[in-house]
């Protein structure tokens, strides 16, 4: 069975293409994430400053699968 994906958060700190974006991760660290094609039509709302939602592989810690935009709560 494989590992389940592990789930964090991020801020997009620039785009490099449509759909390949570089994104700083809570604890500093910069990785690459990418948009998967089912999620394409997100890309219009995907600009430097947004908090994004990631999923990432137990094996690889250089890239990340965008999920979707985070949720802000309410203050």
């Amino acid at each position: 069975m494989p590992d389940p994906p592990i789930e964090t958060s991020g801020i997009i700190r620039k785009a490099r293409s449509k759909r390949v974006y570089l994104v700083e991760l809570m604890n500093g660290k910069s990785i690459v994430g990418h948009l998967p094609g089912r999620l394409a039509d997100l890309a219009c709302s995907l600009a430097p400053g947004v908090q994004v939602c990631l999923e990432m592989t137990p094996f690889d810690f250089e890239k990340g699968r965008i999920a979707g935009i985070a949720e802000h709560p309410d203050e």
